[in-house]
This record gives structure tokens, C-alpha cells and sequence, in this order.
């Protein structure tokens, strides 16, 4: 994999949302066949307690990088997306815990099994898939049985 630095990328909620979409897509314009875009800004207000701010990083998300992707990647035949937080920051804790993520997997070609319509820990658990380990979701996103 290829690191691409992205102007203003910082780590927080003030983060270069829309560079990151945008350093994405010109990633797979560029015959890229797999990116891994990276927004820490719920994470880090999750240490901080902000209640607020950690609403407001996933609504940026939504809004400024899923968005954007979604309709950059239009005149792709077949695509994934997957989002998910690369752990929980529990408000309550103001640390990581091991604790299990929901995920959403979005495929323009198919619909997948265990479709649900909201992106939080109830509905996620609702589906009844759940990988023990990372690697797993992984496989299951590429459209892998096993490594």
C-alpha cells in the first residue's frame, strides 16, 4: 500500500474531510484497487469526552467523505465500501476497549446477506454476522473464505 499525504489532515475534528475523499478517488482513477482512507476525529473526541464533537466527526464523515465517495464512484460497474471504526472510544471511558464495531458494508453489484438499514451497535448485532477477529472481515470483504 502507497501512504498519500493529504493538505490539512490532522487528526481531529477539523480535519481535510473532503481532501481524504477526494486523495481516495484519485487513488482508484489511478488504477488503485483498494484504499484505506483514515479519519481519527471520533476516536480522539471519544478520549476527550465530547459528546457534541463525536456526533458532529461522524456527520462530517457522512457528509464530507462517504458522500462524496459514493457519487465519485457512480460510473464504477462494482465497487465495496466498508466503514467502521478501527475500535470504540467509549465517551463514558475515554479509552479504547476491545469491545466489538459495527461495520457497514455497502456493494453497488449485490446485495449482501444480514442487510440492515442503520449504521449503530443495535442494528449491527440485529444482522447476526459477527467476525471474532479483524482478519475475517477482512476476507469476508474482499470476498474471501480464508487466507
Amino acid at each position: 500500500m502507497e501512504a498519500v499525504d493529504v493538505e490539512g489532515a490532522t487528526g481531529n475534528l477539523h480535519t481535510n474531510y473532503v481532501g481524504k475523499a477526494e486523495a481516495a478517488l484519485r487513488a482508484l482513477k489511478k488504477g488503485k484497487d483498494f484504499v484505506y482512507l483514515h479519519v481519527e476525529a471520533p476516536d480522539e473526541c471519544g478520549h476527550r469526552h465530547e459528546i457534541e464533537n463525536k456526533v458532529k466527526s461522524v456527520e462530517l464523515i457522512d457528509e464530507k467523505v462517504i458522500g462524496p465517495l459514493l457519487k465519485g464512484l457512480e460510473g464504477y460497474e462494482d465497487y465495496r465500501i466498508l466503514v467502521l471504526p478501527d475500535h470504540p472510544t467509549p465517551l463514558s471511558l475515554r479509552t479504547h476497549t476491545g469491545d466489538p464495531v459495527p461495520y457497514a458494508l455497502y456493494q453497488k453489484s449485490r446485495e449482501r446477506p444480514g442487510a440492515v438499514s442503520c449504521y449503530d451497535e443495535f442494528s449491527a448485532k440485529k444482522s447476526g454476522i459477527v467476525f471474532e477477529k479483524g482478519e475475517d472481515l477482512m476476507y469476508h470483504f474482499v470476498g474471501r473464505r480464508d487466507g
